[in-house]
């Protein structure tokens, strides 16, 4: 099977696109709605949150699973005043076929999430003059980065479906790309994956999920 063939545009409950990946039987977002989720999990409870509680100008993003690029389209427009330096993670890009079809941007956002898109891998590259790009065909397990960020979106597919990623050795190197008092935040909130969180000392926060999902996690950096 092919990689256009593995993979199947559909529409979820609030009209934004997903992707159904037919080799796990799984989608990349929720089916009660894609944009729904990602606001509330990604923007307003890791995002947002951070920017009140942080009063630096710049802000560090790390996300583990950039996907249909629906984060980073959110968090460029959700950024405010602030300076924003997002690196994101994705060994299996889509391909333009696929990206080109997602109905996420407005017309005066069409460019800018073509841009993410088309924008160069393994460098650095500016969205805007207050955002700038970094995106990495790369497996969280194989990361290094001499950047340290405020936050991180792990934004992987769920444990049942690849429980490797949800690993003590994936949420340490998570540990260690976080600045001190740095946040992750995540849809997941499975007993194992709380238990490896507590086991590397992060602080834990579990908070209502997204669309009528009962809960969600954000983690903090001693």
């Amino acid at each position: 099977m092919s990689a256009d063939e593995n993979l199947k545009l559909i529409k979820t409950d609030d009209g934004s696109h997903t992707i159904f990946r037919k080799d796990l039987n799984e989608t990349y977002h929720s089916l009660k709605g894609s944009m729904g989720e990602s606001q509330h999990v990604f923007i307003e409870n890791g995002l947002n949150y951070l920017m009140g509680e942080n009063v630096d100008n710049k802000i560090g993003v790390l996300e583990i699973g950039m996907g249909t690029g629906l984060n980073v389209l959110l968090t460029c427009l959700n950024k405010g005043e602030r300076s924003v330096d997002y690196q994101t993670l994705e060994p299996f890009p889509l391909g333009k076929d696929i990206w080109t079809n997602l109905n996420y941007p407005e017309k005066e956002t069409a460019p800018l999430f073509r841009r993410i898109h088309e924008g160069p891998w393994e460098k650095m590259f500016k969205l805007d003059a207050q955002f700038q790009l970094s995106k990495y065909r790369s497996k969280l397990e194989d990361w290094t980065s001499d950047r340290l960020v405020d936050i991180i979106y792990f934004d992987a597919f769920a444990p049942s479906k690849q429980p490797e990623m949800w690993s003590v050795a994936n949420l340490e190197i998570c540990l260690d790309s976080l600045a001190s008092g740095g946040i992750m935040v995540t849809y997941c909130a499975s007993g194992q994956f709380k238990r490896n969180l507590r086991s590397l000392n992060f602080e834990i926060q579990v908070l209502p999920g997204a669309l009528g999902k009962k809960e969600m996690v954000r983690a903090i950096k001693p």
